[in-house]
């Protein structure tokens, strides 16, 4: 059985009518992330890309900005007092040198990653590049279709209807990576860690899209990443639009059809498309072959990444 959806029979009832079906629910289990053996963090998370989950949670942190600060990324075996995998342990090996961030010495929710900072100073990690140093543009109907791109990549969501996705996409529109998890911060940590370990970092000239809201978490998960444009269906925060301007971010929200609004970085986008992302023109983002992942795993000259599905990240199901 997958780990990503799990079956229920449930009561469905529409007007008069009632009946007995089998219906798909998202999965959330906890992860527990260990660096060298001691306990990290807890978060809730839809099973799949752990290991990216794991390493663009350190991107997030400002622990890590390469694939050569991880030097292996492995599930604990003896999870439970049985001594059975869960295959919801992780631990990261940092390499020499590289300083582990604090403990967090709590659990995040599926929905919240930033509950329980100390403070707003704690969250403003000094990020290794500026996105606003990024001078990529972006045409207004390549942004209004990336709404429908991302939807188009949800597998999961159209079977369970439970997820947040978000997508990383070239300026010209093209698809790189598309990450599905019941939390909207874990979906984008899950896209960092891939770009990580794929060697992409800093994702200059690409554009993240999230499913939902912005919020204050997801902007700051964008500048540590590198990434010059963040997009969303729903409405950012204050805190975010104010982190965005701070930061040289292009943050657009309420993306519907071919509405939107722009709160910061307006200046990057343009009626028309760049010459340099048109059809057939290699975008700043696109997939190098050969790359390798970390430790034992390998990533081959794939194609577009999608689904919170476990294989993409070497996840290995219990059955």
């Amino acid at each position: 059985m997958s780990r990503v959806a799990v079956k229920k029979r449930i009561l469905r009832v529409k007007d008069t009518a009632r009946m007995r079906k089998i219906d798909s629910l998202a999965a959330e289990e906890p992860l527990e992330i260990r660096l060298d053996g001691t306990p990290l963090t807890v978060t809730m998370r839809t099973p799949g890309d752990d290991f990216d989950l794991a390493a663009g949670f350190l991107v997030s942190e400002g622990a890590v900005g390469s694939a050569e600060e991880i030097s292996t990324i492995r599930y604990c075996a003896g999870a439970t007092v049985e001594g059975q995998n869960t295959y919801n342990v992780l631990d990261v090996r940092l390499a020499p040198g590289v300083t582990a961030p604090e403990p967090r010495n709590f659990y995040t929710t599926s929905s919240c990653g930033v509950c329980g900072k100390a403070s707003l100073e704690a969250v403003r990690t000094v990020a290794r590049w500026s996105a606003g140093d990024d001078p990529v543009e972006l045409a207004q109907p390549v942004v209004a279709g990336l709404p429908d791109r991302l939807r188009a990549a949800q597998r999961v969501f159209d079977r369970t209807g439970g997820l947040h996705a978000a997508g990383l996409f070239t300026a010209g529109g093209e698809p790189l990576c598309v990450r599905e998890d019941v939390g909207r911060h874990n979906a984008v940590d899950k896209l960092l860690g891939w770009a990580l370990r794929a060697g992409r970092l800093p994702l200059r000239g690409t554009v993240l899209m999230v499913s939902g809201r912005a919020s204050f978490e997801l902007v700051q998960k964008a500048v540590m990443g590198g990434v010059p444009v963040l997009a969303a269906v729903s409405a950012p925060s204050s805190l975010a639009v104010e982190l965005a301007e701070e930061q040289g971010l292009t943050l657009i929200g309420f993306l519907r059809g071919s509405s939107m609004n722009v709160y910061t970085g307006e200046q990057r986008l343009v009626e028309k498309r760049p010459d340099s992302e048109r059809p057939g023109k290699q975008g700043p983002g696109e997939q190098r072959p050969g790359e390798e992942r970390l430790g034992e795993e390998r990533l081959g000259p794939t194609g577009v990444t999608s689904g919170a599905g476990n294989g993409s990240a070497g996840a290995r199901s219990p059955g």
